[in-house]
C-alpha cells in the first residue's frame, strides 16, 4: 500500500547491483519510489545495463528527474515514439514492437505528422466543453455504483467502484455496447498484466485474449463503417479521412484496443490508489466533504500520488548529450513519470499526500505532443466519483491488501477489499 505519510526514502541502494527495473516482481507490491530517489540524487541519466529480465538482452537509459523528463518529452523530434537510428521496431514500451503493426498504427507509438492529424480527429469529442454534455449522465451512473457499494457494505472496491465510472464512460463515448464493456476490460486486463509471463513474452492466455479482441473488434468496426457517421470516437475514425485516405484497418483496431486500455485502466487506478491514501486520513476525507472547492486540487494529487503509467520509452533519433553523457541514435530512453512525481527539487514534501498542493506540475499525463487525450475525461470522473463518494459514504477502510498487477509498465491495481460506511 503507498505510504500516505511522510516517508525517508534515501535508502542504500546499490546501482549496479540492486536496481533491475525490468524485473515486474520489484513491482508487486506498488512503484519502487525509494529506487528513484537514489537514481535522481546519484545518476539522473543511467545506462540500465541488460539482465535476465530485459527485453532483447538490450540495456536503455532512464530519465528520473522532472526537468529531464519534460524536456524530452517535448522533443518529439529527438526523442521518438516510434524508432531510431538503424532500430527495426520500437514503440514506448522497453520491449520492441514491429513497425506497421503496432508502431506507426497505434497512436501513442506514431510520431507527428500522422499523429498530430489523428490526434486532430479526436479533440473536438474530448475537450472540456464537449464533456460537459455527458457529466449529468456520469453523476447518474457515479450514484448507482456508489449506492450498490454500499449496499453491500463490504466490496472490492477496484472492481464494484474504481472501475466501473471510467469503462462505463469510455464505452458511451467510444460507441461501445455497455452489455460488452466488461468482457473488453477483461481482455485489456490480461494483455497489460504480466501475472504468467516476462517482458517480452506471449503467454496462451494473452493470446487467446487478443485473437479474442481482434476478432470483436473487427465486427464491431465494420458495423461502425456500415452506420452513419456519429460522433462516437469509433465512427470518427472509422468514416475519418487524412489526406484524402480512411485510416487502415489496422489502425482503427489499435485504436479500439488503446480506447479501452488507456479510458479506463489508468482511471481506475488513480481512483483506487486514492481512495486507498484518504481512507488513512479521514479527517482529510471529512476536510474535503465540507469544503469541495479542495475537491479539484484533492484529484490533481491523487493523480500525482497514483502515477498510473510509471514510464514511457522514446527511442533517440540522433546522438545527443545528456549530464555529461552522450546517448547515441537508436539508444532506447525511458522517461520515469512515476519518478518525476515524487521529485523533491519541483514538489515540497514529495512523500506527504497534500490535497491542497496548488501548485501542482504532476506528470500523470505526460508532456509535450503525447500528453493525453482523455486527461480532460479522466478528471470529470475523478472529481465525479468523488463528490458522489463524499456525498454518500461516511468512511472506506481498507480491511486486506491492495493486490497490484505484475507490471513495470502500469501501476495497476487487482483487487482491494474495503468495507464502506454509508452517510
Amino acid at each position: 500500500m503507498p505510504n500516505v505519510g511522510r516517508v525517508d526514502s534515501n535508502e542504500d541502494v546499490d546501482l549496479t547491483e540492486d536496481v533491475d527495473l525490468t524485473d515486474l516482481d520489484r513491482f508487486t507490491s506498488g512503484f519502487p519510489f525509494e529506487v528513484f530517489d537514489v537514481l535522481r540524487r546519484d545518476a539522473p541519466l543511467w545506462w540500465h545495463p541488460p539482465t535476465e529480465h530485459t527485453p532483447g538482452g538490450e540495456g536503455f537509459w532512464v530519465l528520473s528527474r522532472h526537468a529531464d523528463i519534460v524536456a524530452a518529452a517535448a522533443d518529439s523530434e529527438t526523442f521518438s515514439s516510434e524508432s531510431g537510428g538503424d532500430r527495426e521496431g520500437g514503440g514506448t514500451t522497453l520491449e520492441d514492437m514491429p513497425t506497421g503493426f503496432a508502431v506507426g498504427a497505434l497512436l501513442n507509438m506514431m510520431d507527428d505528422p500522422r499523429h498530430a492529424q489523428f490526434r486532430r480527429l479526436l479533440t473536438p469529442s474530448t475537450t472540456p466543453r464537449a464533456l460537459q454534455a455527458i457529466e449529468a449522465d456520469l453523476r447518474r451512473r457515479a450514484i448507482d455504483i456508489v449506492d450498490a457499494a454500499v449496499a453491500k457494505g463490504q466490496c472490492d472496491f477496484l472492481i464494484d467502484v474504481a472501475a466501473e465510472l471510467p469503462l462505463q464512460a469510455v464505452a458511451e463515448l467510444a460507441g461501445v455496447p455497455q452489455e460488452d464493456r466488461h468482457e473488453l476490460m477483461n481482455w485489456a486486463n490480461v494483455t497489460l498484466d504480466y501475472e504468467e509471463r516476462e517482458i517480452g513474452e506471449i503467454s496462451d492466455r494473452v493470446a487467446q485474449a487478443q485473437a479474442q479482441m481482434f476478432t470483436y473488434g473487427t465486427a464491431l468496426l465494420e458495423r461502425k463503417r456500415r452506420e452513419p457517421p456519429t460522433d462516437e470516437l469509433l465512427s470518427i475514425v472509422t468514416h475519418a479521412l487524412i489526406d484524402g485516405e480512411p485510416l487502415s484497418e489496422n489502425e482503427q483496431r489499435m485504436f479500439l484496443s488503446l480506447i479501452i486500455a488507456a479510458g479506463s485502466e489508468t482511471t481506475r487506478n488513480s481512483i483506487a490508489i486514492g481512495m486507498s491514501a484518504l481512507s488513512q486520513k479521514p479527517q482529510v476525507w471529512e476536510q474535503i466533504r465540507q469544503d469541495r472547492t479542495l475537491l479539484p486540487t484533492a484529484v490533481e494529487e491523487i493523480l500525482r500520488w497514483a502515477s498510473s503509467t510509471p514510464y514511457n520509452r522514446r527511442t533517440a533519433t540522433r546522438d545527443v548529450e545528456m549530464h555529461g553523457r552522450r546517448i547515441r541514435a537508436g539508444d532506447k530512453v525511458s522517461l520515469w513519470w512515476a519518478s518525476a512525481n515524487r521529485d523533491e527539487t519541483v514538489f515540497a514534501d514529495p512523500y506527504s499526500f497534500d490535497v491542497s498542493r496548488n501548485p501542482n506540475p504532476h506528470l500523470a499525463f505526460g508532456r509535450g505532443t503525447h500528453f493525453c487525450l482523455g486527461a480532460s475525461l479522466a478528471r470529470m470522473e475523478m472529481r465525479v466519483i468523488f463528490d458522489v463518494l463524499l456525498d454518500r459514504v461516511r468512511r472506506v477502510t481498507v480491511t486486506g491488501p491492495i493486490e497490484y498487477v505484475r507490471s513495470n509498465k502500469h501501476s495497476g491495481v487487482r483487487h482491494m477489499p474495503v468495507s464502506i460506511e454509508g452517510r
